[in-house]
């Protein structure tokens, strides 16, 4: 069966339907991630998103339940150049991700490159190029969106119950490896949802904000919280969080034109000139700061890639320390971090 993308401002790629039937609307933007295509559809941060995959071939390496970064997967589409199955075609047929092999990715990239990642639809098999774009045109951007509440837990619950630091992470759209590392680390894990109090929190050893979907700036509920806790208890924010960090602390975000997605990004580490590379994924950032709190910075845009607030006894990075996919020079963050909680615990 064909499909076809359609972009909000009137361009069409066409492929081959290979999975669900039917239609998606939402973001298009890409990845350039080499590996993780499963890690990267079931990642909570990118709802209401159409990804499409820079590596020429997706699927080629199967599925395994382990790989998935949530219990479902949370892209709305998935874009390929070539979708090799049956396995992965499979995987998201039976979940009712609808996706298309055989686009030009190469020119779709470059179209967002210039033009930024921008609303679209995914569509598998025919329909009205005019009530498409109709269509496109009434959903709502990215910017302003708040979309934590939909990806969330509603209800705490305990991922680790024995260790050497109780950590308490807040849930914007957690992924299932920073849960992980965090346990392996040697904490205590529990998960609270997005709206969870300041007071709450401020019972554990330590706080961690995680990833998520979405714009900071309408997230003023949370700010608020963390700026009630920042000070009480050590705090590290990863992504969303670290764009939340940025919000309590008086800095500005924004959107981006096309995002930071993929697992080869270059990141500054002020304080030593070293340059680690990163796995990424977002569409909003810190803006650009000289202020000393700003430790890591992109050295693709100059963004804030990290803070370190001694007083306040808080820190953030905007790329993902956990690497669920990607290379490990960030992998020393959280086990240090949980190292301080415990020292301080003991």
């Amino acid at each position: 069966m064909t499909g076809f993308l359609a972009l909000e401002d009137g361009t069409v790629f066409r492929g081959e339907s290979v999975a669900a039937e039917g239609f998606a609307f939402g973001e298009a933007v890409f990845t350039t991630a080499m590996t993780g295509y499963q890690e990267v559809v079931t990642d909570p941060s990118y709802a209401e998103q159409l990804i499409c995959f820079t590596a020429p071939m997706i699927g080629n390496y199967g599925v395994a339940e382990g790989r998935s970064e949530s219990k479902r997967p949370h892209a709305r589409a998935v874009l390929m150049r070539e979708a090799r199955g049956p396995a992965w075609t499979d995987w998201l047929h039976e979940r009712g991700i609808v996706a298309l092999s055989g686009l030009d990715t190469r020119s779709l990239v470059l179209k967002l490159r210039e033009g930024g990642a921008m609303r679209a639809a995914v569509i598998s098999g025919d329909a009205s190029l005019d009530e498409v774009q109709r269509a496109i045109d009434e959903q709502p951007s990215m910017a302003g969106r708040a979309l934590v509440h939909d990806v969330s837990t509603h209800e705490p619950y305990v991922y680790s119950e024995h260790g050497r630091a109780r950590v308490a992470v807040v849930d914007y759209g957690c992924k299932r490896s920073i849960l992980r590392r965090l346990a392996g680390a040697g904490a205590a894990v529990t998960v609270f949802p997005h709206d969870v109090s300041a007071d709450e929190l401020a019972t554990f050893d330590g706080v961690m904000l995680t990833n998520g979907p979405g714009d900071p700036e309408p997230l003023v509920d949370e700010v608020a919280v963390l700026r009630e806790l920042l000070g009480r208890v050590p705090v590290l924010g990863i992504c969303l969080g670290h764009q939340l960090l940025g919000l309590a602390t008086g800095h500005e975000t924004y959107k981006l034109r096309f995002g930071h997605r993929g697992a080869n990004h270059p990141v500054l580490e002020r304080a030593t000139g070293k340059v680690l590379v990163t796995s990424q994924n977002h569409g909003f950032a810190v803006a650009p700061s000289d202020d000393k709190e700003a430790t890591y910075v992109s050295l693709y845009d100059g963004t804030v890639e990290g803070f370190e607030f001694s007083d306040l006894r808080a820190r953030s990075v905007q790329f993902h320390p956990e690497a669920g996919p990607g290379p490990h020079d960030a992998w020393p963050i959280i086990s240090e971090w949980i190292e301080e909680l415990s020292a301080v615990a003991a």
